[in-house]
C-alpha cells in the first residue's frame, strides 16, 4: 500500500506537470509557427499581413475563449470543460495542416485559438481549487518556470519543423500536444466538487465585469497591459519578417534569436521581486518602453544594421517584462473583491489588443510600421498609468 504521503506527492507533481503543459499551450500556439511565416506567405500565394492575420485571429481566439470557458469552468467543471476545448482544439489543428485556402486558414487559425484558452484559464482555476497559501505559491512558481521555457523553445522547435518537414510539420507538433493533454486528462480528477460550483447562467456572465470596469486603478493597470503586451505581439509578428528577410537569417537561425530574446523578457520578470515596491517597478518599466522604443523606432527609420536593431529590442523586452509582472500583481490587487473576473480579463485584454495589432506591422514598410507602433504603444501605456497614479501614491503593496 502506497503511504498517504508519498501518493499526495505523486499526485502533485502530475498536477504541476500537466498544469505546466496547459499554460505552454499559448506560446507555442503563437510562437512556434512564427519561423514559418514568411515561407507561408508563399505557400499561399498571400502577402505578409494576410499570415499575419493568422496570427491576430488567433489571438482573439485566445482573448475571446478566455471570457467564455472561464465562466463556463465554473459553472459546469472544470474536467469536461477541458476536455471538450482539447477536442476542438485537435479537430482544428487538423484543419489547419490540410488547408489550401489562406481564409479558411485564417478562420481554423481562430478556432484553434478559442480551444487552446480553454486549458490556459482552466488551468490557472484549477491550481486555485487545489492549493491555498505556500502550497499555491509554489505550484504557480514552478508552473511559471515550465511556462517561461514554452517562449524559448517554441520558435526554436518551429525553426527546426520548418527547415525539415515545411509549416504543417509545425502543426503536426501541435496536434500530438493536444492529443497527450487529452489523454493526460484521464488521470485528472475534477478539482472543482458540485457544491462549490457557480449557479448563475452563463447568460447572465457578462454582469460580472461591469464593475471591474468602474474601477479606476484597475482599469488603467489592465490598459497598460493591454498596450505592453501589444508592443510585445507587434515585435513577434514582425520579427520572422525583418530577422529572416531584411537581415537574411534562415528560420533557425532566427529562432535561435527569437529564443534568445525571450530569455531577456523571462529574466526582467523574475528580478521584479527585487524591488522593494512595485509600483516603482511600473514607472521603470514603462518609463523604459518609452526611451527604447522612440530610439528603436529612429534607427529602423534610418534602417540600421541588425546589432543597432537588436539592442533596441532588448531594451524594449527587458522593460515588457518589467510591466508584465508588476502590471499585473497591481491589477489583481486592485480586483481582488471579483478576482476570477479580474483574471479573464487581465488574461483576455492583452491578446485582443495584440491581435488587432498583428496584421499592421505588414503594411508598408515593415520596419517603419513596426517602430511607429512601438512608440504607439508606450505612449498609451504611459498615458494609462497617469489613470492609477494616485491610487499607486496612497496604496503599496509592500
Amino acid at each position: 500500500m502506497i503511504p498517504e504521503s508519498e501518493s499526495y506527492d505523486r499526485n502533485m507533481t502530475f498536477i504541476v506537470i500537466f498544469l505546466g503543459m496547459l499554460t505552454a499551450f499559448a506560446p507555442f500556439v503563437t510562437d512556434m509557427y512564427l519561423p514559418a511565416l514568411p515561407s507561408m506567405a508563399d505557400s499561399f500565394s498571400t502577402n505578409a499581413s494576410m499570415i499575419q492575420m493568422s496570427l491576430t485571429t488567433c489571438m482573439i481566439g485566445l482573448a475571446v475563449g478566455q471570457l467564455i470557458f472561464g465562466p463556463m469552468s465554473d459553472r459546469y467543471g472544470r474536467k469536461p470543460i477541458l476536455i471538450w476545448t482539447l477536442i476542438l482544439f485537435i479537430v482544428s489543428t487538423v484543419l489547419c495542416i490540410y488547408s489550401t485556402d489562406i481564409y479558411y486558414f485564417v478562420l481554423f487559425r481562430l478556432l484553434q485559438g478559442i480551444a487552446a484558452a480553454g486549458s490556459i484559464v482552466i488551468a490557472r482555476s484549477i491550481a486555485t481549487d487545489m492549493c491555498t497559501g505556500k502550497d499555491l505559491v509554489r505550484v504557480m512558481a514552478v508552473v511559471g518556470a515550465i511556462n517561461g521555457i514554452a517562449p524559448v523553445s517554441a520558435p526554436v522547435i518551429g525553426g527546426v519543423m520548418t527547415n525539415s518537414l515545411g509549416w504543417q510539420g509545425i502543426f503536426v507538433v501541435l496536434l500530438l500536444f493536444g492529443i497527450a493533454l487529452l489523454l493526460a486528462c484521464r488521470f485528472f480528477q475534477e478539482s472543482l466538487p458540485v457544491d462549490r460550483r457557480s449557479n448563475i447562467s452563463i447568460l447572465h456572465v457578462p454582469s460580472f465585469f461591469l464593475p471591474l470596469f468602474k474601477m479606476r486603478p484597475f482599469t488603467g493597470h489592465m490598459l497598460q497591459l493591454g498596450f505592453a503586451q501589444t508592443a510585445l505581439f507587434a515585435n513577434i509578428a514582425s520579427a520572422p519578417f525583418i530577422i529572416q528577410q531584411h537581415y537574411g537569417f534562415s528560420p533557425f537561425g532566427f529562432s535561435i534569436v527569437f529564443g534568445l530574446n525571450a530569455l531577456v523578457l523571462v529574466f526582467s520578470a523574475s528580478i521584479t521581486a527585487r524591488f522593494k515596491h512595485i509600483e516603482r517597478v511600473v514607472i521603470v518599466g514603462n518609463v523604459g518602453l518609452l526611451a527604447f522604443s522612440v530610439a528603436e523606432a529612429i534607427a529602423m527609420f534610418l534602417d540600421c544594421n541588425f546589432i543597432v536593431y537588436e539592442c533596441g529590442i532588448l531594451g524594449i523586452l527587458f522593460s515588457l517584462g518589467l510591466c508584465f509582472t508588476s502590471e499585473t500583481t497591481i491589477a489583481m490587487d486592485a480586483g481582488r473583491s471579483h478576482s476570477g473576473s479580474a483574471s479573464a480579463l487581465i488574461g483576455a485584454v492583452p491578446f485582443a489588443f495584440g491581435g488587432l495589432v498583428s496584421p499592421l506591422v505588414g503594411l508598408g514598410n515593415t520596419l517603419h510600421t513596426t517602430g511607429l507602433i512601438f512608440v504607439l504603444c508606450a505612449v498609451g501605456a504611459i498615458l494609462s498609468m497617469r489613470m492609477t497614479r494616485k491610487h499607486d501614491c496612497n496604496q503599496s503593496l509592500y
